[in-house]
């Protein structure tokens, strides 16, 4: 008689062992960004960082845990919900951070120490005069697609008005 060392491995479980640790993986790291981001939003020192962790640690973590469902569960109804689900998070999320970074700045956050510029900071103490272009330097509007020159704009990306609000606050460390 012959005697065998142990079980035969075949391809269907090697295929398997392979799935198992593929979708363990990304499991494992979507959980880790997802983590990391938490301890950003409790570690770093203003809204703005804050903002910036949660965003893109919660969706590429929470793409990285619905690949790895679909590589653990692999069916076409898994791939087609992963697949809107996926697609919704990458276009939803970014632009709800922007906003949320956005009110941050509109409603006078303070910046970190550590930030050194606010870009933003002229523009809004001191708008460009309505019909003057935005980019006295290059004789056009930098944000293209906007109504600056014809006074037309919905509001929504004009600075506050300083009889309206008040002067806008100090972002610096001290406010």
């Amino acid at each position: 008689m012959i005697a065998t060392a142990g079980p035969a491995v075949t391809t269907a479980t090697l295929t398997g062992s392979v799935q198992t640790v593929a979708s363990d993986g990304l499991l494992l790291f979507g959980g880790a960004l997802i983590l990391i981001a938490a301890v950003g939003l409790l570690r770093l020192p203003d809204s703005y960082n804050r903002v910036n962790a949660v965003t893109k640690g919660a969706c590429l973590g929470l793409v990285c845990l619905l690949l790895g469902a679909l590589v653990r569960m692999p069916s076409l109804l898994t791939v087609l919900t992963v697949a809107v689900a996926v697609v919704l998070q990458l276009l939803t999320l970014p632009i709800s951070g922007y906003a949320v970074g956005r009110a941050c700045y509109r409603t006078g956050a303070p910046l970190a120490a550590v930030t050194h510029t606010d870009e933003l900071g002229d523009r809004v103490r001191n708008p460009p005069a309505p019909g003057a272009p935005a980019d006295p330097g290059t004789g056009t509007d930098s944000e293209a697609g906007t109504d600056s020159e014809a006074g037309t704009g919905s509001g929504a990306d004009a600075a506050p008005d300083p009889d309206a609000e008040g002067e806008p606050r100090d972002r610096g460390a001290g406010a």
